[in-house]
This record gives C-alpha cells, sequence and structure tokens, in this order.
C-alpha cells in the first residue's frame, strides 16, 4: 500500500543532520575516534540533589499514576523561581504551564495561534523548531537576519509593511541559539513597543536563562513592562539543571497564549511523570547555588577551547552565553564543506551554521559538552587539518 503524507509534513526536511549523525556512524564504525562537539546534550550530571531525590520519587508506587496537568506546587516553584532570579512576578495559577520540555511546547504553540495564510516572524539563524513548527500550523515563516554587525539582534525597522500586515507570532531567543547572543534591556523594550504597534505575539525562548557568563546577569523578556501584555517565554531545566533527558520545562506569560496552548495539550497528553516533577519542583526551590559550578564549567570550558583555537590559528570569538560556540569558519570555505571535512579528516564533529538557515552560512556552531582535554585535543585536530588543507592549496 501507499503511506500518505501530509503536505505539511512534506515541507520539513531531514537536512544536514541527519548527514552528519549518518557520517558519524560510519566513521564510528571503522573504528575513528569522534570527539562530537555538535548537539547541545549536556555531558554534566545533574546536581546530586536532583538524583538522590528523583531516585526516592521513583520508589513511590503512588507517583505512578497519570499526574493529567502540572502539579500547582510546580507553577508555584517557577513563580518562586521567576521573582528570585529575574524579579518577574507570575500568576501560578493563569501564568504558567508545565510541558514536556521547551521543545514539545515550542512544536506545539504555533497550532493554538496560526491559521493558514498567516506568517511567523522568525531569527535566520535560529533553532530548527521555530521554522518547522510554523510549517506544521500551516502557517509561512518569515526569516528576520541576525547578523554579526547588528549584535545578532534583529533589525524591526526593516521588516516590510505587507509582512508585518501578516504577521501574527514572532519569536526571539536570547541567550541565542545557535548564535549565542545577549539582548538588552533596550532591546526587549523596543520588542514589546513593536508587538503592541503591530499587534504581533511575541515568544521568547529562554532556555539558555542561567547560562550567561562573565557576571552578567540574564534578562527575562516578562520583565519589561508590558511584556505579558503581548507575549510569553519558554524556559526548561534541561540546561539550568542537566536534566536535558527529564523532559520537563515550562511557559509562562500572557495568560490567553498560556490557556490556549494548554486547552490543545489537554486533548494530546496527561502530564509528565510525578517523580519528574517533584524534583524538578526540588530544584526550582533549591539554593541558586546548585546550578552555579556548572556554570563555572562553561566558561571554563569555553575559554580553553577558545584559546587553543587561537593557539592552532583559528581565532574564535568568546561566547557572552550558552554551551555553544559560534565561530565564524576561515576563509575559503563553506559551512558544510568544512563541518563534514573536519568531521573525516579530524574527527571533530560541530555543526555548520546553514543548518540553522541561510544566514549562518560562514559559521559553525561547536557545543561545550566534552571535558577540557576532549576539547583541547579537538582544537589540536583542527588544527592539523587546518595546516594540511592550507599546505594543499599552496603546493
Amino acid at each position: 500500500m501507499t503511506v500518505p503524507m501530509s503536505k505539511r509534513l512534506a515541507t520539513l526536511e531531514t537536512g544536514i543532520f541527519a548527514e552528519l549523525a549518518l557520517e558519524k556512524r560510519r566513521l564510528q564504525k571503522n573504528g575513528v575516534d569522534i570527539i562530537d562537539l555538535s548537539v547541545g546534550s549536556p555531558d554534566m550530571p545533574p546536581p546530586a540533589l536532583v538524583m538522590e531525590k528523583l531516585a526516592d520519587y521513583v520508589r513511590q508506587p503512588a507517583n505512578y499514576a497519570y499526574s493529567i496537568t502540572g502539579l500547582e506546587s510546580f507553577s508555584d516553584a517557577v513563580a518562586h523561581f521567576y521573582a528570585s532570579r529575574y524579579q518577574v512576578q507570575l500568576d501560578p495559577q493563569h501564568e504558567v504551564l508545565q510541558l514536556t520540555g521547551t521543545q514539545e511546547g515550542l512544536s506545539h504553540l504555533p497550532m493554538c495561534l496560526l491559521n493558514e495564510g498567516d506568517i511567523a516572524l522568525v531569527p535566520n539563524p535560529g533553532y530548527p523548531i521555530y521554522d518547522a513548527s510554523i510549517r506544521l500550523a500551516g502557517a509561512t515563516p518569515y526569516p528576520i537576519p541576525l547578523l554579526e554587525e547588528n549584535h545578532f539582534l534583529p533589525c524591526l525597522e526593516d521588516i516590510p509593511e505587507g509582512i508585518l500586515a501578516r504577521a501574527k507570532m514572532m519569536i526571539v531567543n536570547y541567550p541565542g541559539n545557535p548564535v549565542t547572543a545577549l539582548a538588552t534591556h533596550e532591546f526587549f523594550e523596543q520588542l514589546v513597543a513593536f508587538a503592541k504597534r503591530h499587534d504581533i505575539f511575541i515568544v521568547h525562548d529562554f532556555a539558555y536563562s542561567e547560562l550567561v557568563f562573565d557576571g552578567v546577569r540574564p534578562i527575562s523578556f516578562l520583565s519589561i513592562p508590558g511584556a505579558k501584555e503581548v507575549g510569553v517565554e519558554f524556559n526548561s531545566l534541561s540546561k539550568t539543571f542537566n536534566m536535558a533527558g527529564c523532559r520537563i520545562g515550562y511557559l509562562c506569560g500572557n495568560r490567553d497564549g498560556i490557556e490556549r496552548l494548554a486547552l490543545l495539550k489537554s486533548h494530546i497528553d496527561f502530564g509528565n511523570f510525578l517523580p519528574l516533577q517533584r524534583v524538578a519542583i526540588d530544584a526550582l526551590l533549591a539554593p541558586h547555588e546548585l546550578f552555579e559550578a556548572q556554570l563555572s564549567e562553561y566558561i571554563h570550558r569555553r575559554d580553553r577551547l577558545c584559546e587553543a583555537l587561537q593557539n592552532v590559528g583559528w581565532p574564535v570569538a568568546k561566547s557572552p552565553a550558552t554551551m555553544f560556540i559560534w565561530a565564524k569558519i576561515p576563509d575559503g570555505f563553506q559551512s558544510r564543506e568544512f563541518a563534514l571535512n573536519a568531521l573525516r579528516e579530524a574527527g571533530v564533529a560541530m555543526t555548520p551554521g546553514n543548518a540553522f538557515g541561510s544566514e549562518g552560512e560562514g559559521y559553525v556552531r561547536l557545543a561545550l559538552v566534552q571535558p577540557v582535554h576532549r576539547l583541547e585535543e579537538a582544537a589540536q585536530r583542527i588544527g592539523v587539518y587546518l595546516k594540511s588543507v592550507s599546505h594543499a592549496v599552496n603546493r
């Protein structure tokens, strides 16, 4: 029989991520040692408190029932966390919604807000689910360039009026993935005014909120006056507490936006595993020192990798935030070519920038998800590869 495929699904492509995965698998089968800096999955364990509490909760038989929705105490914990970390006051009952990770929420929210013919503004380069979720909702993504000369912030005044007239939603992401940039209070204030002026709903992805370096404080979009009137913010325990595999996150902010996603979720899931909810509550209520040690480790990794790459002749800018380096590649290469050749010739996996959109061409993303000695080894391997390419060109 012929298995049908929806037109919406047919708009999606597997692309470079699948190609990289297949090539990594092939090389590993042939005995090649791969230093994988391509995937943003934390290699550090959760805090001991999280693992110990989770072990206790899974031993309690009552925790194996359907939860149906998020526990009220989870929403209370999110509100406490936001008040203490970002000086944002949330109504736990109406302004917080538990998710099965932010990827799940980002996948479903456009279905709640958009119709066919609508446009949603998305960052280019940007995390791939932004574009995909809008296509799956039957709407059209409109890419907004994030350029280095503009500090990777969108130029709102450059968006055509015809696009603004049809745009219903805009996704922004600071600290960013893949560009690692930070937003300013001034930009977020402009964004709130822009949203009100054009009646565009703002969706802010804040998943890297606690991976901000060098003494800089993270800025929640919701901390800006008027932000809750025009938008929502996604956040997660995946990166803050190294709980990526637990798949638990949340959406907060505008209550109408929360209600729309809650309605959809009431038809498609029965809530998260109760032990995960309970341990998430413990993490959110714990002293902030619980996750600050990992922040120091990421800064250490960033500094050592950037220094090692500088020493082998590839100077890259230090990231101000996140678990990534957004590196401009040496002249004479295309992003896909550089990433695949580095994988094949040096055994170092990284993600080509154009996997995140056309404006990512000329860059690669390296994830700080290996211990320092492996990051330094990766830099040495890349240095050997660059020398071999240089010699081949100069012969």
